[in-house]
């Protein structure tokens, strides 16, 4: 969903001088201004007319709003709510684009309108100073990275595990943490693999504000617990299980693990450190351009990986691995439910996490899939490491 200590820093906002128009390739827009004496950051997208979308947040609050509504001319009509939303008193939303490129218009429900102003900024990119991560999430929305540069970080406990002294850090108004690593590495290693963590952090945190916003109807849930699992001198991996309530159907939950090379500070791919293929080691998921296209990689994953593990799997765990005596106990000698796990280095090996389908998901999270590092060992990926024996 992030981690070395940096002050966050205030995003710098330059007015635009080009006009703000309503055709279909303006698409993503970020106003800022007030609605009433507030402060809002709004974020709209006019790629259709007919369907406009979008959110904002109140500065002093953080928390998405959703807006749908439609386009006509220089006139915007929204709602207070998702696309879907059909109730009667939602707030709206009536704006208006001047000839200045500024937007004014009112902010009405039961009775109460307020007045809004607002007007389309050039969001300067964070500098090198700037928390880890912010880089990346500002080009995949400014919006999410304006919030951001208002959420301080609060330091939480402080830990001990495997000798080395973690600091956890917390973001209040989602309760996302995580934890840097302050002893045992040299600085500047430390550093590099602060950096990820961190970076971690604050993609958790913008996670958890996607999962509001499509949850604003009914209220969401959105619970992580970060569990470290090893802290090498060559390996640095830990473990993000979210439990969560987006909107959708039913609750869901999952593993997200964070695998590091510690030497380094790189994010590591399963095929970095194991390879049962033929060839050079596939990297798909690290490089998509470079590295043949996803028919490629999943063919490897469904007809070499997967059932080589579960051989491993077999060989090391027989009780555990036996195929079930009915249909719906947990079947682990389904190649299927291995293609695409998450896995995790432990001190005894790595851990795979399988992956069932919905009305299956209590199968998930066997304590006993680890595979050995001699046998990891034995299948070196593309990337050297210094695994512990």
């Amino acid at each position: 969903m992030p981690v070395s200590l940096s002050v966050v820093r205030t995003a710098c906002l330059i007015a635009l001088v080009a006009p703000f128009t309503l055709h279909a390739e303006s698409a993503v827009h970020v106003l800022t201004g007030t609605l009433g004496k507030s402060p809002i950051v709004v974020e709209l997208n006019l790629t259709s007319a007919e369907e406009v979308t979008g959110r904002y947040f109140y500065e002093k609050y953080h928390k998405d709003l959703p807006l749908s509504g439609s386009s006509k001319g220089n006139d915007l009509t929204l709602t207070e709510g998702l696309s879907y939303d059909d109730q009667a008193d939602l707030p709206k939303l009536v704006l208006h684009k001047n000839p200045d490129a500024t937007w004014a218009g009112q902010w009405s429900s039961k009775g109460k309108t307020y007045k809004v102003q607002l007007a389309e900024r050039a969001i300067a990119a964070p500098d090198q100073a700037a928390e880890p991560g912010w880089q990346d999430i500002y080009k995949q929305s400014a919006y999410d990275y304006l919030r951001l540069t208002q959420l301080p970080l609060k330091a939480d406990k402080k830990t001990t595990f495997m000798g080395h002294a973690l600091q956890w850090w917390v973001e209040p108004a989602s309760g996302v943490s995580m934890f840097e690593i302050t002893s045992g590495y040299p600085t500047d290693q430390a550093a590099r693999i602060n950096q990820q963590l961190r970076a971690r952090l604050w993609q958790e945190v913008v996670s958890y504000n996607e999962c509001m916003l499509n949850a604003s109807r009914s209220g969401g849930d959105f619970v992580q617990t970060v569990t470290p699992h090893l802290l090498t001198p060559g390996i640095v991996s830990l473990n993000v299980f979210t439990s969560y309530d987006c909107g959708g159907a039913h609750p869901d939950f999952g593993d997200s693990p964070l695998n590091l090379d510690a030497g380094t500070g790189k994010a590591l791919t399963l095929e970095d450190v194991l390879w049962v293929g033929k060839g050079a080691p596939l990297h798909y998921e690290r490089d998509e351009k470079g590295d043949g296209s996803f028919e490629t990689y999943s063919d490897y994953r469904s007809k070499q990986f997967a059932p080589w593990l579960v051989a491993q799997l077999k060989a090391t765990q027989p009780a555990d691995m036996q195929a079930p005596e009915t249909e719906d106990d947990c079947d682990y000698t389904d190649p299927s439910v291995w293609e695409f796990p998450s896995w995790y280095f432990t001190e005894k090996g790595v851990y795979f996490g399988p992956y069932f389908a919905r009305v299956q998901r209590a199968c998930e999270g066997p304590e006993w899939s680890v595979v050995p590092y001699s046998v990891v060992k034995a299948h070196p990926g593309g990337t050297k490491l210094m695994l512990p024996e």
